[in-house]
């Protein structure tokens, strides 16, 4: 786990000449099933991952970021924090910096001191695993530590999405702040984006979760993700309701001729993904892998057809992963629109389901694959040093 550690303080030493105060890690993270269901208040089923942000800090006694890049070809930036103003780099990493920044400081309604940071990463970026809200609360984290800031982990949660939403531009729901935050080591967390709830689930017995990024990317700003949320929303009003979880299968089907055929949709999948989400839970609790393959799979046909972000690399990695004999389950996870799979398999057949998944989809793709076995970690935290 602590792969970056140590090179993010020989970095920060290398290049501020001193020793940094702490380093903190926030972890990206992989949903198992529950996609575009946080935003309409349903529930998610994620881990966080065992690949993090790194930022290793030192404060300072003004109101400057100096914060370096490690993975960016070692970028450097200044932030004053006296004088926040949008970045018009639209895809700039420090746009999360400036953002959260001008969050806490509205939050906390008192001017934040500065820092001296280098931040590392090994999430891949855009890729569906959420670099974007670890770097938020890892962000959040330092200048909370730097600040004397009370550290609460929903709270702080709430308050990268508030970053997320209305600084970067991107209409997210809670999950991946929440799951940065509040991961369990060894277990996925199943949370309820109505109540901020959240309850940890052991992984089935012998089972492994893989990543499958297909090489593919996509820009969540650029992206159809908002197009899908206003879709949600006009079917919610015109179910008569705040948000879709509070929509049966049943009232839905009901309804169906007086919807638009695609808003109907839209809507399908939402509501069965709720469903399919909680029965993924009970299927964990039983250590049930071959349930929990079942209802991954589903989704991903839902996510598919229904929802319509999937893409042609992701449904082919999807594909010659379910083929696998050490396969339970697998499906698209993130926004969509291209970037990663995710797979529940035998974990006694991890080496060989990466092999000859990997070698399948290029073949197909044309495309260079990277598939990884990982482990939930805990969420963000700080090491002092």
């Amino acid at each position: 786990m602590n792969t970056l550690k140590q090179p993010t303080i020989d970095a920060f030493k290398q290049y501020f000449h001193c020793n940094p105060m702490g380093i903190v890690r926030a972890p990206g993270r992989v949903n198992l099933i529950g996609e575009h269901t946080d935003y309409n208040d349903g529930f998610v089923f994620p881990l966080a991952l065992d690949r993090a942000i790194w930022v290793a800090f030192t404060p300072r006694d003004d109101y400057q970021i100096h914060i370096m890049a490690n993975n960016f070809n070692n970028e450097f930036e200044q932030v004053d924090l006296s004088a926040l103003e949008k970045s018009r780099h639209k895809k700039s990493w420090h746009k999360y910096v400036r953002g959260m920044a001008w969050v806490l400081q509205n939050a906390f309604k008192k001017p934040l001191k500065g820092f001296d940071a280098v931040i590392n990463s090994d999430i891949p970026i855009g890729a569906g695993l959420s670099s974007s809200a670890a770097a938020e609360l890892s962000i959040a984290r330092v200048l909370a530590t730097v600040n004397n800031l009370t550290w609460d982990p929903v709270q702080m949660a709430l308050y990268a999405q508030q970053a997320e939403n209305q600084w970067v531009g991107v209409k997210c729901g809670i999950m991946d702040q929440l799951i940065s935050a509040t991961g369990v080591k060894n277990h996925a967390v199943l949370i309820d984006c109505r109540d901020l709830s959240y309850e940890a689930v052991p992984l089935p017995e012998n089972t492994a979760v893989v990543i499958m990024d297909t090489g593919t990317r996509r820009g969540l700003v650029d992206s159809a993700y908002n197009e899908r949320r206003q879709q949600c929303e006009d079917a919610a009003e015109l179910l008569g309701v705040k948000k879709l979880r509070d929509v049966t299968l049943d009232q839905l089907f009901a309804l169906e001729t007086h919807m638009p055929k695609l808003v109907f949709q839209r809507a399908h999948h939402v509501i069965s993904e709720n469903a399919r989400t909680v029965a993924a839970r009970d299927a964990m609790k039983k250590n049930d892998a071959k349930k929990m393959g079942e209802l991954m799979r589903a989704s991903h046909k839902s996510l598919q057809h229904d929802f319509a972000v999937s893409s042609a690399a992701l449904d082919i990695m999807v594909n010659h992963a379910n083929v696998h004999p050490a396969c339970y389950g697998a499906r698209m996870t993130g926004a969509g629109f291209g970037g990663c799979a995710v797979a529940l398999i035998a974990a006694d057949q991890a080496d060989d389901f990466a092999t000859v998944v990997s070698a399948a989809y290029q073949a197909e793709a044309k495309q260079t694959p990277s598939l990884y076995v990982c482990h939930a970690e805990k969420g963000v935290e700080l090491i002092t040093l």
